[in-house]
């Protein structure tokens, strides 16, 4: 069910909005950038091997289902697509600066600078494919728990749509990645590691997202499943 609020309220909502939106993209896109460098990740009871990207890609399911849960499953699929075509903008304004050579001076040559940001097309399009089909499966599933549970258990929509899309994304992004390079038995540990990863911060995300919901709530005086109409 969707809401309009008072005048100064309704305004208050549009600059959160843009605030999350603004949040989700800067983490997909940092998660572009550092995506090709693999780290290891020391929690105590098991170290992970992950891509960097991996590390602060977790708060771009986080920011999404906010958005689902204030602003509703249409506004939110705006904000996953406003974030595919912002990522193909940084993508191609890398490759702009590869394309002009560097001066002697530079203090960044030629060779570091493709080190760092080219990406290969492979390592581009897994991304880009990962990415729209795991936030659009994170959206969908979000709001059928939603639905279903007329709005309760946010903790169980909040997990259950964050794990299950991470997978897919997971699954996506190394198979495309490696696909024709590794043995299917050297990408197993890649996936797992990097599942496992994000579902124990999808599962750390319920810790934040119920206090940022319940404020939220409470200021724009919001009933459960209640959601911002905001045009």
């Amino acid at each position: 069910m969707t809401v309009r609020l008072s005048h100064k309220k309704q305004k208050h909502a549009g600059i959160l909005f843009l605030i999350l939106a603004a949040l989700f993209i800067a983490a997909l896109i940092t998660c572009n950038l550092i995506a090709n460098k693999f780290v290891t990740v020391d929690l105590g009871f098991k170290t992970f091997i992950v891509s960097a990207g991996v590390i602060p890609y977790p708060l771009t399911f986080l920011f999404t289902d906010l958005l689902s849960e204030i602003y509703g499953r249409r506004n939110t699929s705006i904000v996953v697509f406003s974030g595919f075509f912002a990522s193909l903008l940084v993508l191609l304004i890398l490759y702009l600066g590869h394309i002009f050579p560097g001066i002697e001076s530079s203090p960044v040559s030629n060779e570091q600078y493709d080190i760092v940001f080219q990406n290969s097309w492979r390592v581009i399009s897994s991304s880009m494919i990962a990415y729209l089909v795991a936030q659009f499966v994170d959206v969908r599933i979000f709001h059928w728990i939603k639905g279903k549970s007329r709005g309760k258990h946010l903790w169980l929509r909040n997990n259950l749509s964050t794990v299950f899309s991470q997978l897919v994304d997971t699954i996506l992004v190394i198979t495309v990645i490696f696909w024709g390079l590794k043995e299917f038995s050297e990408l197993v540990p890649l996936i797992r590691d990097g599942w496992l990863f994000k579902a124990l911060f999808a599962a750390a995300d319920t810790l934040i997202i119920y206090p940022i919901v319940f404020a939220i709530r409470h200021y724009f005086e919001l009933k459960v499943n209640e959601e911002i109409e905001l045009w």
